[in-house]
């Protein structure tokens, strides 16, 4: 399935050029009560939820896709985890001073994976926004850019989880882009500003990804050619991202894990419109105000 939040926080199921509005089946929630457990309360139960919303959309009414303003697909992130330079040729350029400003050097010698130097990092929650909304650039004068990438939404939470059991804990994959302006402060600040995380179009649900090894992706900006790759260069792949993030973090429900972004990194300003897409996922646009 491929589900979708859309304009005043409707549920729908996207279907070619429509959406079904399957809002109704949030009834089936359980009552939340004082204090909430940490995540996502939709996809904490999108498994019970699931037969429910096939069903309803049967019969749900159709509205246009392009008529609707496109939320983030996982309304309540209980984090946003990001990996810094899994992709070879992402580390190649980050050696340009216009990315690293001397501060942030790509070289790794002695460890493994540049992800063992460095680790794993936060981005903010309240940075999350969907393909309808727009990025809102921060840090006026300084170089922002775009870095798309495949998001991964654990559902079923957990912690130390093994490599074999990574992608049962997944339930379902979304196109990230993790905006960033460049400088010299810590990553997880110069990535976490307001509308910095953008999560889309929909959720595709993780039967109909068995292996998000091996995706195409790319993105364009005002239709020129920025970013071109397959989730087969990643360096850690999907299932050893979660392995490392549930050794330090007990994953919950709604947890998103961006696993990184290609060479191609480039700066966008006020007016652009970015177009990203992934195979097996969709696409979207997403403009910078």
């Amino acid at each position: 399935m491929k589900i979708c939040r859309f304009d005043a926080d409707r549920l729908g199921i996207v279907e070619g050029d429509v959406v079904r509005d399957v809002t109704p089946v949030l009834e089936a929630l359980p009552p939340l009560r004082w204090p909430a457990p940490f995540g996502d309360h939709f996809i904490a139960h999108l498994d019970m939820l699931a037969p429910k919303l096939r069903e309803a959309a049967r019969s749900a009414p159709a509205r246009p896709l392009a008529s609707l303003t496109l939320l983030s697909p996982v309304a309540n992130p209980a984090r946003v985890i990001a990996a810094p330079l899994n992709y070879p040729l992402h580390v190649a350029e980050s050696h340009n001073p216009a990315i690293n400003h001397g501060v942030h050097m790509p070289t790794h010698e002695g460890f493994a994976t540049p992800i063992d130097k460095y680790g794993l990092f936060l981005k903010s929650q309240t940075g999350v926004i969907g393909a309808g909304e727009k990025v809102r650039l921060h840090w006026d004068g300084r170089r922002n850019d775009h870095e798309v990438e495949l998001a991964i939404v654990i559902g079923k939470g957990g912690k130390t989880i093994a490599r074999e059991d990574a992608l049962n804990h997944v339930a379902g994959y979304c196109i990230g882009l993790d905006m960033t302006v460049r400088g010299t402060e810590d990553r997880s600040f110069r990535k976490a500003a307001d509308t910095y995380s953008v999560l889309g179009p929909w959720l595709v649900t993780a039967d109909e990804i068995p292996d998000p090894g091996v995706l195409d992706f790319g993105i364009e900006v005002n239709g020129e050619k920025r970013q071109r790759s397959n989730t087969s260069q990643l360096i850690c792949d999907c299932r050893d991202l979660i392995v490392r993030a549930s050794r330090v973090y007990a994953l919950h429900p709604g947890d998103v894990i961006m696993t990184g972004t290609p060479d191609g990194v480039g700066e966008v300003t006020s007016g652009d419109v970015m177009h990203a897409w992934i195979d097996k996922i969709g696409a979207m646009d997403v403009a910078i105000a």
